[in-house]
């Protein structure tokens, strides 16, 4: 949080005697209701065309004539709102329509504009277009504050109880704590259901990576109730193959090939690397694990020399890239790479990339859970050929799967 921002807060607690919970939330209230109250001033004066009291340059026969009381609801609850009338009746509010009692929307915006990744300034100026006003950094944060109570009813809600195909990864930001500004991850869970379909398991906002972080995150998918996971992909992420065989020790995990192949060719120059590739190709195309292994020897034998550190890797990591071998194409296209879950990623670069430090863990988990469920509105399509996928995993994981269908 900025110098500036902690002294408006600090000036809000004084002025407002805050104390409690209920006396922020009354505050907040006034706040939102004065706002509003702004906002109706604004309207009439361009629907006039002059400044309550600026008789001087009144170009109409028609004049302000008083207010009406009108009693709306909010999502802060009901506000008793003066809604200031003209002479010849022709005012019609944009922000608070006649005929109309809820006015929820205008909090509903904001949302919307912060979950789309805008900016503080950029609301206060599209805010400021319609109705002449600013609303404050402060007011957009207590606004979607309110998405706090919805966002962990998301976070705890129970999960099914098991899940053919789950991706895990992490995307990283800079975050302010205690005055200094840290590199924080937001890992996410990815799965897929029996049914063929993605979902969001959860997302976890930590600064560290280690066994015993993931093992927490783990252990939070089995409290919410899933009891199997037939497959794991994962990045090589520090400490997350002990905290799978130590919660679900039964799955299987498969490293990213994808991931393998980026650390692999950074140390190959580019005059070669072309043909490094393309040989490279063989061994995840192999028809199975040992042909595979055999072109690996292969290239080591013609690149091991001159690229010992791109080779090395491979049979240091052998145990967790082979998995996806044993299994048909179906099933190899859906498991061998992480790219599902860095397309989400992709996503979330979308509506953070105009804020490049987040004020607090609070503040980027919001905009990530606004993204997310904007992203798996879209997911409405299972994955091709799941019926076979299924199939082939009831034979390769003989009855794990059946009592769940």
């Amino acid at each position: 949080m900025s110098k500036l921002s902690k002294e408006v807060l600090r000036q809000m607690i004084s002025d407002g005697g805050l104390k409690t919970a209920d006396d922020l939330y009354e505050y907040l209230k006034d706040m939102f209701k004065d706002a509003l109250q702004e906002m109706l001033e604004a309207e009439l004066e361009v629907e006039l065309g002059y400044a309550k009291g600026d008789i001087k340059n009144k170009q109409t026969d028609n004049r302000r004539n008083g207010y009406s009381e009108k009693t709306f609801k909010t999502k802060y609850g009901k506000l008793d709102i003066e809604v200031p009338r003209d002479r010849n009746g022709e005012f019609e509010p944009i922000v608070v329509p006649k005929n109309k009692r809820d006015i929820s929307g205008i909090e509903e915006k904001v949302i919307s504009l912060y979950a789309r990744g805008m900016t503080t300034r950029d609301m206060h100026e599209q805010i400021k277009d319609i109705y002449g006003i600013q609303i404050s950094s402060e007011m957009v944060s207590k606004i979607t504050d309110k998405l706090l109570p919805q966002i962990q009813e998301w976070q705890n809600r129970p999960l099914e109880p098991i899940y053919p195909f789950v991706f895990m990864d992490a995307i990283h930001y800079k975050v302010r704590e205690d005055g200094q500004i840290k590199n924080k991850a937001a890992y996410v869970v990815l799965g897929i259901n029996l049914e063929g379909f993605k979902d969001i398991l959860g997302i976890w906002i930590g600064e560290s990576e280690s066994s015993k972080f993931w093992l927490g995150i783990l252990n939070e998918l089995k409290n919410r109730g899933v009891k199997d996971i037939l497959i794991f992909s994962v990045d090589g992420l520090t400490g997350l193959k002990e905290a799978i065989g130590a919660s679900f020790p039964k799955s299987e995990i498969q490293r990213c090939i994808i991931h393998q192949f980026r650390n692999s060719f950074k140390y190959v120059p580019y005059k070669d690397l072309k043909e490094f590739t393309t040989d490279f190709k063989q061994v995840y195309t192999a028809v199975n694990e040992e042909t595979a292994y055999s072109k690996l020897q292969e290239i080591e034998e013609k690149w091991g020399e001159k690229y010992p550190f791109a080779i090395k890797s491979w049979y240091a990591n052998w145990k967790v890239l082979s998995p996806f071998f044993k299994f048909p194409a179906e099933i190899r296209r859906i498991m061998y790479t992480t790219n599902i879950i860095e397309s989400l990623h992709r996503q979330f670069r979308k509506v953070t990339k105009t804020k490049t430090i987040f004020p607090s863990d609070k503040a980027l988990y919001k905009i990530l859970y606004l993204a997310s469920q904007n992203v798996m509105k879209k997911w409405t399509v299972r994955y091709k050929n799941w019926d076979i996928v299924i199939n082939q995993l009831m034979i390769f994981f003989e009855g794990r799967i059946e009592s769940y269908l």
